[in-house]
């Protein structure tokens, strides 16, 4: 279960740490980072903006009687965020970056980030600037990686040429799989490894979602608008019998699958309970032949999908642009 890429040595499961925000579930957050640790899970990722850093606190708690090198931190920033939580704006300009970084360091308390990374691009910024600013930091030793997340290709291409992008990050599910067509085929060909999140498409792979449990900030989402999500529902049932086959569940079937997409692609978990991590560690012992991984595409046939699973959102100026 090795990440196979860029000479980094990786598990092929992340834990994705968006979810440990609140001090009420602290404990049981440092908990479930301690458990992934000691399962073999080495990245942790996360945001300055999760929780407006209480994310990174809750991490930095965790590694405290650590190892440095058991952890490999992945940082994402630039994204402004309201107290309700909804993201309004962004921040990549390569003069606030490196007061980002300082900030982050003093919330993880570690000396340097793995991996640091723009949460989007900011169209009127050229990512060469962007970039440029962050391979400063690398240069003084308080980022050891630098990774690239949303991004389209012709912007990839254009970032590497600045500094070598080590990982990108992306959705990647059974719900969207729009990265194989034409960013997962660049990455390779420049030999960046891929992070995928939203391997649960938003909890609707989850196996007990449905729309009497509320749809929150689901709502949002294409994927879950009245008029999609009975049908998207009913292609997640179509994976039950798969699931039952291999006596597992079916967030593990989906989890499965995109660990079967490549030594070359960590997949994120987002666990903030240790019951939750244990259960899609179970994942990874799941074989799937090229007959399941067939039958398994053809229960959630792209064509039947409606509804795109990720908002569309592009940033000038700092501003959301249409």
């Amino acid at each position: 279960m090795k990440y196979k890429n860029n000479n980094l040595e990786l598990y092929k499961l992340g834990l994705g740490c968006g979810g440990m925000i609140k001090l009420d579930n602290k404990s049981e957050n440092i908990a479930t980072i301690h458990e992934a640790l000691d399962s073999g899970i080495n990245m942790l990722n996360t945001a300055d903006f999760y929780g407006a850093g209480q994310s990174e606190m809750i991490i930095g708690e965790a590694l405290k009687g650590r190892k440095r090198d058991d952890a490999f931190v992945s940082v994402k920033t630039g994204a402004l965020v309201a107290p309700s939580g909804q993201m309004y704006g962004l921040d990549v300009n390569p003069f606030n970056i490196k007061s980002h970084v300082a900030q982050t360091l003093k919330r993880l308390n570690l000396d340097y980030i793995d991996l640091y990374q723009p949460a989007r691009i900011d169209l009127a910024i050229p990512v060469e600037e962007t970039i440029g600013a962050i391979s400063e930091l690398v240069k003084e030793g308080y980022i050891k990686y630098i990774g690239m997340t949303q991004v389209d290709t012709e912007t990839l291409r254009r970032a590497n040429k600045v500094h070598p992008i080590s990982l990108i990050e992306a959705e990647y599910s059974l719900f969207n799989r729009e990265i194989e067509k034409n960013i997962l085929p660049t990455a390779r060909e420049l030999g960046i490894g891929v992070v995928a999140f939203g391997a649960l498409a938003h909890g609707l792979l989850s196996g007990v979602w449905s729309k009497a449990n509320g749809q929150r900030y689901n709502s949002m989402i294409p994927l879950f608008f009245d008029e999609n999500i009975d049908k998207n529902l009913g292609l997640v049932e179509n994976l039950r019998e798969i699931a039952n086959e291999k006596e597992a569940t079916i967030p593990q079937i989906a989890l499965a699958w995109v660990l079967s997409k490549g030594d070359d692609i960590i997949t994120l978990v987002g666990a903030s309970r240790r019951v939750t991590l244990m259960d899609s560690l179970k994942a990874k012992d799941i074989k799937l032949s090229d007959e399941d991984i067939r039958r398994i595409e053809n229960a959630i046939n792209e064509n039947e999908i409606l509804g795109a699973s990720f908002p569309n959102m592009k940033f000038k100026n700092g501003k959301v642009v249409k």
